[in-house]
């Protein structure tokens, strides 16, 4: 039958017969090196023999301490209101909230600091930004203020909104800076940028940060971006003191309302018993133990895949993969969240 079809294909064309025996042995003789470990073009490899022969490139990472971390309190926020934010600091800092900071002053305050002189106090960012912006309150932060600062535009303003989509300017940005000029020589992070938005009456979206900047000494610029971790580790993503040595994620969680009428015992103690699950999970993701690999179900957690960002696989399984398990985005890089961990499995 093949013969048969071979002839006829000859006769039709003898130029298109030849076409096709060519590229037939041409993708046979790829298959048959491939199979014997020759280097062979990337599309006449099947996915699995691609993720053995390639594995992930490590990135290297370098930890520093980060002083400063800024949440936003639960609550009610707009732009009348005013805002809660809470500083977990390790050292005493400054917060300066500027509102309705233009975005052009604030794109060239950033671009400044790369530039030209550190942005390393309250005062360098005022004229950074040039003043361009409605209102500025500052407040005294120690190591120890846990407590959340409420921030708001002084009524007599009479600023209600900041105009329609698209707008000039950000509704809040927070700055930490360090108060102590023996700190500044001391850390590499010496100030800490957020933008946030506030809802008002012309745009109503929920108040969240947008973006958040860590600036060093040497005049480097650094934005904070939030890891994904794999299903049931949300307990990660509370603030602890291993935080500050690591990058924090950029959206802040809220805890939530405790339950105010009592209910029957049974569904209080299974909320208890919830609750100290909860407070487990914390720990190990403190601890640098974390949730299991989503691939092998066995170890830890413990490297997060570049450019999605998802946490989801551990130091074994990572080395199988050229696609996330998660979103299957195509990995480029990864690195992983703790040294010991790995260490501690082997």
């Amino acid at each position: 039958m093949a013969a048969v079809f071979l002839v006829t294909l000859y006769e039709y064309s003898p130029l298109f017969y030849i076409s096709v025996v060519s590229l037939c042995f041409v993708i046979t003789a790829a298959m048959v090196l491939g199979w014997f470990g020759f280097d062979v073009p990337v599309i006449l490899r099947s996915s699995d023999e691609t993720e053995s022969i390639l594995p992930t490139p490590e990135k290297q990472m370098v930890q520093v301490t980060n002083p400063f971390c800024l949440e936003m309190c639960s609550g009610p926020m707009s732009v009348t209101d005013g805002v809660f934010l809470r500083a977990c600091c390790l050292e005493p800092c400054i917060l300066s909230c500027f509102w309705g900071c233009e975005i052009g002053a604030l794109q060239g305050a950033l671009q400044a600091h790369q530039r030209g002189p550190r942005l390393s106090t309250p005062r360098h960012f005022q004229e950074a930004l040039r003043f361009l912006y409605s209102y500025c309150q500052s407040f005294s932060i120690s190591s120890e203020d846990r407590e959340g600062h409420h921030t708001q535009i002084p009524a007599d303003q009479g600023i209600r909104d900041f105009g329609l989509l698209p707008r000039r300017c950000y509704p809040l940005v927070a700055v930490l800076t360090l108060a102590e000029q023996e700190a500044r020589d001391t850390y590499n992070i010496v100030a800490s940028v957020t933008v946030i938005h506030v809802p008002d009456d012309k745009y109503s979206l929920s108040a969240r940060i947008v973006f958040q900047y860590l600036f060093t000494s040497q005049g480097n610029m650094y934005e904070l971006k939030p890891l994904f971790m794999s299903a049931g580790s949300e307990g990660a993503s509370g603030p602890t003191e291993a935080d500050h040595n690591i990058q924090q994620p950029g959206e802040p969680t809220e805890e939530e309302a405790s339950r105010v009428e009592p209910v029957l015992e049974e569904e209080e103690e299974e909320e208890v018993e919830k609750e100290e699950e909860e407070d487990e999970e914390e720990e190990d993701w403190s601890d640098g133990r974390g949730r299991d690999c989503v691939v092998c179900q066995n170890a830890a957690v413990n490297r997060v895949l570049l450019p999605c960002r998802h946490a989801c696989v551990c130091d074994s399984c990572v080395s199988h993969f050229q696609h996330c398990p998660i979103c299957r985005a195509f990995v480029l890089e990864s690195f992983a969240l703790a040294q010991g961990v790995a260490a501690g499995e082997q």
